[in-house]
């Protein structure tokens, strides 16, 4: 099977990354080096050190070549990018990487700070761009106007002002539009992050392929350190996580305790608003390890966010280990959980408690769900699935582009099977 040669953009990558994002990206990019391919990740290490970031040191060797752009004079090689709409100072040495590797498939992802969307017409060969946040149509990322509600229609300049970022006067200019008509393939996340970025104006169609999990053949012992029955929150402490919406029903729920496992600056807050109640716990952050046992010992995973998210990738973390979910009604969490049957959707508290109640009272419906979330998994969401599905759309853009030999090789099945 012929080896491609990609190369990826991104903002963040592990271990300069602070979410979820980038650890999709790496997740994507070791599945492609253990199926053979030259892959190499180029993205900017001083946004993610400007944010507040650690030096890290650098992890085992997982096939991925990792390249890290830093400048002497990093606050102002972003703040240029993010003006200017592209790398101003690390332009040469992102033309120098890509006539290096001359790449079958250049993939780009969160653009923003490694060079916006002048980034996005450099170089030669098939062009992706996975839109794993609403950057395309939102200077924050997250349509989540003023810092305080959903967006709903554009009013950009202010909303920029009140996150305290200098507006972005190229977005006025149809830059990233002309940029965007570079690309062969854009992907959504989701149908709903599809319809949210045609609702906010991108005219260029999308394609929706999720996120994916590798399998897991061999599950630990569910956790039996906790002496109650428990539902489990898992994710960054953000207030538009949604978790202090959760609180008012477990103080109507004395059968069950909250695991919160995370951490984030809204973490003082959730922890002064859930002080009297001893039943909600915050347990910080966990190894892999230590998170899949949690999932597996929990009655469900409660999902509250209060923003758009693109995907929700701690749904199928939870399905793959048959755990059910109970998430807000919102964004892409509908679509998510009625294509698996896994778990209940929830708008109102007293929806919350029922689905809790739900769960805790009717073993043989949580056993049902459970079930159901795990052959959706595997029937949807596992690794060599979700890798065929991006070969298959790699490869009718490559046909589309008239790149046949790379067409070919996408046909063959470049992307497939196990790694």
């Amino acid at each position: 099977m012929k080896s491609l040669r990609i190369v990826m953009f991104t903002t963040f990558y592990p271990p300069y990354s602070f979410g979820g994002d980038a650890i999709g990206v790496q997740r994507m990019a070791r599945a492609l080096a253990a199926r053979g391919h030259d892959v190499s990740v180029v993205h900017d290490e001083d946004s993610y050190l400007i944010l507040g970031g650690k030096q890290q040191a650098e992890g085992a060797p997982d096939g991925v070549r990792r390249i890290g752009l830093r400048s002497r004079h990093g606050l102002v090689s972003n703040l240029l990018t993010q003006q200017l709409g592209r790398p101003v100072v690390h332009a040469a040495r992102i033309r120098e990487i890509l006539d290096e590797r001359k790449p079958d498939i250049i993939w780009h992802n969160n653009t923003s700070l490694i060079g916006g969307p002048g980034l996005l017409p450099m170089g030669e060969g098939l062009k992706l761009y996975e839109a794993h946040e609403h950057w395309l149509v939102c200077p924050t990322h997250v349509l989540w106007r003023y810092g305080r509600e959903l967006c709903h229609a554009r009013d950009c300049l202010r909303c920029q002002l009140s996150y305290k970022r200098p507006p972005q006067i190229w977005r006025q200019t149809g830059m990233l539009d002309r940029a965007l008509d570079h690309m062969d393939l854009i992907v959504a996340k989701s149908a709903f992050s599809r319809a949210k970025h045609r609702e906010f104006g991108l005219r260029q169609e999308m394609e929706v392929l999720p996120y994916f999990l590798p399998d897991l053949p061999a599950l630990g012992d569910p956790y039996t350190g906790h002496p109650r029955p428990y539902f489990l929150f898992v994710g960054r402490l953000e207030k538009i996580k949604g978790l202090q919406d959760v609180f008012p029903a477990m103080d109507r729920y004395p059968d069950a305790d909250l695991l919160i496992l995370g951490d984030g600056d809204y973490a003082g807050e959730l922890k002064r608003l859930a002080a009297g109640n001893p039943r909600i716990q915050f347990l910080g952050r966990k190894s892999p390890e230590e998170l899949n046992a949690y999932y597996r010992g929990a009655l469900g995973l409660i999902v509250p966010s209060v923003c758009y998210e693109t995907f929700g990738i701690i749904l199928i973390e939870s399905f793959r280990l048959g755990t059910p979910v109970i998430a807000r009604r919102l964004g892409p969490f509908p679509e998510i959980v009625e294509a698996s049957g896994g778990g209940a959707l929830f708008t109102t508290e007293d929806d919350l408690v029922a689905a809790m109640r739900g769960l805790q009272d009717d073993p043989a419906h949580r056993a049902a769900q459970s079930q159901a979330a795990r052959d959706a998994f595997g029937a949807i969401w596992r690794e060599d699935r979700v890798l065929a599905a991006y070969g298959a759309a790699l490869a009718r853009a490559a046909r589309r582009k008239g790149d046949a030999g790379l067409a070919k090789a996408l046909e063959a099945g470049a992307f497939e099977g196990s790694a």
